[in-house]
């Protein structure tokens, strides 16, 4: 649903007999469509906590609690405005030394963003 869908709504249809069949409205109903502000939004690691080996893959999970979408999802490490990565998940397959630093995701709807806590990876 978007925020233009809001308005009066019925239904109708033909009931009784074939023979004699006659039309039937329903009364009308307000349907108001409300948009709810993003919130929520926070940051898993597997591993847990972001401690990942040397070489191994971390998998960062961005999930929002509220918020009317759709939705679209950035990556940001260590303030860079400059995108890791777009969708809800973010897969390092093999990680390096360079890829330590804390994590962010960006979630936004279109009108408004918000973002998670940051989330300090180490590489041991």
């Amino acid at each position: 649903l978007k925020r233009h869908h809001s308005g009066c709504y019925h239904c109708g249809g033909w009931v009784g007999s074939r023979v004699s069949p006659w039309w039937e409205e329903s009364v009308l109903v307000s349907v108001t469509v409300q948009e709810i502000p993003l919130s929520g939004v926070s940051l898993s690691a597997q591993p847990p906590g972001g401690q990942v080996a040397l070489g191994d893959r971390l998998v960062l999970s961005c999930a929002v609690a509220a918020g009317t979408g759709p939705l679209s999802f950035s990556w940001h490490r260590g303030g860079s405005a400059l995108p890791l990565g777009t969708g809800p998940r973010l897969d390092l397959h093999h990680v390096g030394d360079n890829d330590s630093g804390h994590y962010q995701c960006q979630a936004s709807d279109g009108d408004s963003v918000a973002e998670s806590p940051p989330l300090n990876v180490a590489v041991l």
